[in-house]
């Protein structure tokens, strides 16, 4: 007999194996059992970024002279490029291994009832012809033209400015057309593609909640077994970080070319950073009422359990009765009064959601440290981590 703990194996079960994925296979952008993400990503980030680049350069509206101009008035462009659409693109690998292994985890952790298998079969398979559903990408190719079109319509002089080069500011030159029309869908299209996970990711987990999954409310992790699913949001952690990074690119554009304060973006910045953080930890919230449920139900069983055990020894070593041959108070695996009172413990101060600190650091650093990095173009970096550390005294 083995008795090592069982480490689950990854699923077959892959949200990220979708059309997308498989028509850059067929177009041999990615191998045929594979990502293929590094490849990918420079692939795709070269081809965004050097045509535009190359015409600044060719057409003289870029120099060597004017590098520090070209990277601060197109910042948001090379952000894109260079940075935002390769990490959206090496989210792949890490998402899937991350997603199969947590998928995987609630048989192989005992959560899934023998009688609750086929649910469980069914719930993951309801998603995976969501994932494969040419209406839901159709759609999403849709929207992303829709927002291309609707944004790109009577751009005013000041956004403009923002994509325009050299003596052609405030004109629709190459560089302009390359950026609102290649560019930013783009980045449209993968952005929706992830957001359309997420949501198929929130799905499965509420599909799952609705199982009776045997949890237990003496589970050390507090969260009845379920603590492996804070691992979810490292799977988007590289997306979180590429999404704050576009956005705070504007912010740093404003401060560094029109010297707007620090302090006017506050507001904005701070509901980048909540709005992240939320959107990307809701999947975790469907498990809920389940928890809340077996926690109640955990207070009552515990209690009893706890009120028959120390019970009986009162009974018998303090009052000096005669107690009855109760099964609890020798059973080798409930052990002294100590360990009682620790199951006991264990079972009252279970958490409402599965979310922890692992989990809440995992979207929190992606989604703030472009905003930190923002905010040193005001208040140099060591007399922000000085007001930091005060604030933990």
């Amino acid at each position: 007999m083995n008795d090592r703990a069982v480490e689950p194996k990854p699923s077959g079960f892959s949200l990220l194996d979708d059309p997308l994925l498989r028509l850059q296979r067929r177009l041999r952008l990615a191998p045929p059992n594979g990502f293929g993400a590094v490849r990918r990503a420079v692939f795709v980030a070269l081809l965004c970024w050097l045509p535009v680049v190359g015409w600044a350069v060719a057409s003289g509206q870029a120099g060597v002279s004017d590098l520090r101009g070209a990277l601060i008035n197109h910042l948001g462009l090379h952000v894109r490029c260079l940075l935002a659409i390769p990490l959206m693109i090496l989210s792949g690998p890490l998402a899937d291994r991350i997603l199969r292994l947590v998928v995987a985890g609630f048989p192989a952790a005992g959560l899934v009832r023998e009688e609750d298998e086929d649910r469980y079969a069914a719930a993951v398979r309801s998603i995976e012809r969501l994932r494969d559903s040419m209406i839901a990408w159709a759609a999403i190719i849709a929207l992303a033209i829709l927002v291309t079109v609707s944004t790109n319509r009577g751009l005013t002089a000041e956004e403009l400015e923002a994509i325009g080069w050299g003596a052609n500011v405030g004109k629709l030159d190459f560089g302009a057309t390359w950026v609102l029309y290649v560019v930013r869908p783009l980045f449209m299209l993968l952005e929706l593609a992830w957001l359309w996970r997420l949501v198929l990711t929130g799905l499965l987990y509420r599909r799952l909640a609705k199982l009776d999954l045997r949890l237990i409310p003496s589970h050390p992790d507090r969260v009845g077994g379920l603590g492996f699913i804070e691992l979810t949001s490292g799977a988007f952690s590289l997306v979180v970080l590429a999404t704050s990074c576009v956005a705070c690119s504007s912010a740093a554009q404003q401060i560094l070319l029109h010297g707007v304060p620090l302090d006017a973006m506050k507001v904005q910045l701070g509901g980048l950073v909540v709005l992240l953080v939320g959107l990307y930890l809701a999947p975790l919230m469907v498990f809920g009422g389940p928890l809340r449920r077996i926690r109640i139900r955990g207070r009552l069983q515990y209690g009893v359990l706890a009120g028959r055990h120390v019970g009986g020894l009162h009974a018998r070593w303090i009052e000096g009765r005669e107690v009855k041959d109760d099964a609890v108070l020798s059973a080798p695996e409930i052990g002294p009064a100590a360990d009682v009172a620790t199951l006991y413990s264990l079972a009252t101060s279970m958490r409402a959601f599965p979310v922890g600190l692992r989990s809440l650091m995992g979207v929190l650093l992606p989604a703030a440290a472009p905003v930190l990095v923002v905010a040193t173009l005001e208040v140099p970096l060591q007399e922000i981590l000085v007001k930091v550390l005060g604030m933990l005294r």
